[in-house]
């Protein structure tokens, strides 16, 4: 496969799916032709309208934090800083289960060379500071689910323009499976008329 591919990936930095979904792009691009942007979205804000579980709904404002960080940082500094921020806040969040989210985040700030004050973008208590850029964050994450509807979670994947959640994945593959993964997602895309593929997941996220 020559052509290049145009890749849009948007994520919560929280979603454990997204993060392995992303591990999977990474594992590809050095072996195919990608052009690959990052965009931020909110399980947040997907779900703020819906009946979720009282233990769900608790997690959102932790998760909001980092997403509201990401957007800040991209409006701030540009989107060259999403990718890096995403890893260093994903590799503390997912591969270390850390739940400290000031510390997660001020760690994740100095590592990508970014503003320890960017951290005042996504306060603990809303209250103490409205969020600056949330029309901007609410834009992103609109611009993914237009794409693909309500009924979907992170991570959004676009190829070429045509759009699917997921696929959700565990664990991350690696070498050729990846590959044979990848080929086979571009030949889905590739076909207009393709729209769902799906079964019941039967295992956890697997960090790799």
């Amino acid at each position: 496969m020559t052509d290049s591919t145009r890749v849009d990936f948007w994520f919560d930095p929280s979603c454990p799916w997204a993060w392995m979904t992303s591990r999977w792009v990474d594992e590809v691009a050095p072996h195919r032709d990608l052009d690959v942007s990052w965009h931020i979205m909110s399980l947040a804000i997907l779900n703020e309208n819906n009946d979720v579980s009282e233990s769900y709904r608790a997690f959102f404002p932790r998760a909001l934090r980092y997403a509201q960080l990401v957007a800040a940082a991209k409006e701030l500094h540009g989107d060259a800083v999403v990718k890096p921020l995403y890893d260093a806040l994903g590799t503390r969040i997912h591969l270390g289960q850390r739940t400290d989210v000031d510390a997660v985040m001020s760690e994740s700030l100095e590592e990508v060379g970014l503003p320890a004050d960017l951290v005042a973008y996504a306060p603990a208590d809303p209250a103490d500071k409205p969020f600056e850029f949330e029309q901007q964050l609410r834009a992103s994450h609109n611009s993914g689910i237009e794409l693909v509807g309500q009924d979907v979670g992170t991570p959004i994947l676009s190829l070429n323009g045509v759009a699917f959640f997921g696929p959700v994945i565990s664990p991350a593959p690696k070498g050729e499976q990846a590959l044979t993964l990848w080929d086979g997602v571009v030949a889905a895309a590739s076909y207009d008329g393709f729209f769902e593929l799906k079964r019941s997941r039967t295992r956890d996220p697997i960090f790799s």
